[in-house]
């Protein structure tokens, strides 16, 4: 009956772990760069080279883990990449070498990584539709929480036990929370005879009409729709991705303690859970084309001022106005995806934009880093940030609905 407690909300809260431990554990990477440099005295461009092949894999990844959530669901799934992304960061521990580096980060990790974006936001859109906006940001306020926390964690492990150490017990913390919060997946909720938004349970709409199958995968590949979309993720992550791993050494170079620079990646994340709440909500009313666009319109403007923060309070305010459209971005993707083309490939499309963006999250980064090896600055690689933004704003402006929602 409608009046009973929903199921659907104890998916909300799994996610909401799932994106917070995921996210939040490869936020600390930054935090980690440092100690790196200082321990083997890798370059720049060497290290972030590590963070590009995980985004990468992560990205390839994400295609085959949506087609496994829409197949056989996100329970069994969500349990075996939880212990993989966890080994990962048991195992850097025990990091010697470069190719270490790139092994463990490139494939447990990375292979954690892909999967939970996918898992989480497919899974959602099955069970919320009428509020498929507000809960999709809720799940990535759990992200934003992630973001802010954990990098301070992390920061305090070390500070106390050094950085393997730190390591160890993320892994440890990894494992056990996202394994738990894997117990209470379900794939949709007619698994458990319900219906998406806790609707009354009626047999007669429970057949193949209900189940918004969506667009057929060849017509979608036909649309300028789907490609327009697929480029502005690119352009958005290529943006994301290298703020994310460059921010703190940036702030470093610039003065800040390590603390006070861990503190300006946290900030991003905190006001990434107001941005993903604000417009996951802003979703239900004005549609994924409108929030996308404000999306790309902040960080546009986030990162001109980018270009000038040079002291603390000025890197802060970037983190503020900055962290908004952070958040925005990784909400409102997938219900968009759902809005043009339906639910029923929902795993595998977004498993493709996804891609998208992580190819770019794994180019940007080892790009910022041998650009900054060789010119000793973030200035150009600022540059093509701002045209990388302005690029996914006019992407998105070519969105145009091609089903009823």
């Amino acid at each position: 009956m409608r009046g009973k407690y929903y199921y659907g909300y104890n998916i909300l809260a799994a996610s909401f772990i799932m994106q917070g431990i995921c996210y939040g554990a490869m936020f600390t990477y930054g935090v980690f760069f440092k100690e790196f440099q200082t321990e083997f005295g890798w370059s720049r461009a060497m290290i972030s080279g590590a963070s590009s092949l995980s985004f990468l894999i992560a990205g390839a990844f994400g295609i085959p883990a949506g087609r496994l959530n829409d197949k056989i669901g996100p329970k069994a799934l969500s349990v075996v990449v939880s212990i993989l992304f966890g080994l990962g960061y048991l195992l850097l521990s025990r990091l010697q070498t470069p190719w270490q580096l790139y092994l463990v980060y490139g494939l447990p990790v990375a292979l954690g990584f892909g999967a939970f974006d996918v898992i989480t936001l497919s899974t959602v859109s099955r069970w919320f539709v009428r509020s498929r906006g507000m809960m999709s940001g809720l799940v990535k306020v759990g992200t934003g929480s992630g973001q802010a926390l954990m990098p301070l964690f992390a920061a305090a492990l070390i500070a106390a036990y050094g950085w393997r150490s730190a390591y160890i017990i993320l892994g440890v913390v990894i494992i056990v929370l996202l394994v738990a919060a894997a117990q209470v997946m379900r794939h949709n909720p007619r698994e458990i005879g319900l219906l998406p938004d806790n609707d009354p349970y009626e047999p007669s709409t429970l057949g193949s009409g209900s189940r918004d199958p969506g667009m057929p995968l060849k017509e979608i590949f036909r649309t300028k729709q789907f490609w327009a979309i697929n480029l502005a993720e690119f352009c958005s992550f290529f943006c994301l991705l290298t703020i994310v791993v460059h921010i703190v050494p940036h702030a470093t170079d610039l003065g800040l303690a390590p603390g006070t620079a861990a503190g300006v990646i946290s900030a991003i994340g905190g006001m990434s859970i107001v941005g993903r709440f604000v417009l996951g909500s802003a979703y239900d009313r004005i549609g994924g084309k409108r929030s996308l666009m404000i999306c790309f319109i902040i960080l546009f403007c986030s990162i001109i001022w980018l270009q000038v923060a040079g002291s603390a309070w000025m890197l802060f305010m970037f983190a503020v106005v900055y962290g908004f459209a952070h958040g925005g971005l990784f909400t409102v993707v997938s219900p968009t995806v759902a809005e043009l083309f339906g639910t029923g490939s929902h795993g595998v499309l977004f498993g493709i934009v996804l891609f998208s963006g992580n190819f770019a999250g794994a180019i940007s980064p080892i790009l910022a880093g041998r650009i900054f090896d060789v010119m000793g600055s973030y200035r150009i690689i600022f540059l093509m940030l701002i045209v990388m933004a302005a690029t996914g704003f006019v992407l998105v402006s070519l969105l145009r609905p091609l089903r009823k929602p």
